[in-house]
């Protein structure tokens, strides 16, 4: 990969360029290890686009978890069941990227802290919308972006910047990125070793 640095301010107005020269409903996701804190880019993201003129809405992958029973029925720190089984990607093509063409969507589903039903009502989204996914372990699942961000860590800096308690979580991330290649397959490949210096590749 050749990697072209960027100023870590401009970041987010270089993927609201990506974004805009996109018509239409645009359907992007933002996908990280938690240590990159993809939603943070999501949230920076907002009040950029919605100043170009596109209504926004921003659906946190988290909140799209399945039930706690499903999802930890072999442990809370089963790689193989955080890898595959926690994000209900069905849900999430079914109640926000398919409707959201058609002018709404469903902004969550399950507190991922309680597990309880947000009972959040549907939203409506704009002509020429933008409607952003931010999460973990988003790829791979076919699901139907239109654009896709990958913020990449090296193993080394995704270790460092995994707190003690997620460790266990690292072995699910070196198989995401053996099986999937994000940092290959998205559309947007944004390096965030050190967050203050990022870098950018376009495959």
């Amino acid at each position: 990969m050749s990697w072209s640095p960027v100023a870590a301010d401009a970041l987010p107005s270089l993927v609201a360029g990506q974004v805009l020269n996109r018509p239409g409903t645009v359907r992007v996701a933002i996908d990280a290890a938690p240590a990159a804190d993809p939603s943070s880019l999501a949230d920076a993201l907002v009040p950029l686009l919605e100043r170009a003129g596109r209504p926004v809405g921003h659906v946190r992958a988290s909140t799209f978890w399945r039930d706690a029973s499903l999802r930890l029925e072999y442990g809370r720190e089963d790689v193989e069941s955080y890898l595959t089984g926690w994000l209900d990607a069905d849900a999430l093509q079914r109640e926000v990227l398919v409707p959201v063409l058609a002018g709404s969507y469903l902004p969550s589903l399950r507190d991922p802290l309680s597990n309880r039903s947000t009972r959040e009502a549907a939203r409506s989204l704009g002509t020429g919308g933008v409607l952003i996914v931010s999460g973990s372990l988003l790829l791979g699942h076919s699901l139907p972006f239109d654009l896709t961000v990958h913020l990449h860590l090296s193993s080394g800096a995704l270790r460092r910047r995994t707190p003690a308690d997620e460790a266990w979580t690292l072995p699910a991330y070196a198989q995401y990125d053996a099986a999937v290649a994000p940092a290959r397959s998205a559309d947007l490949v944004i390096k965030v070793d050190d967050p203050r210096h990022p870098a950018v590749w376009l495959p």
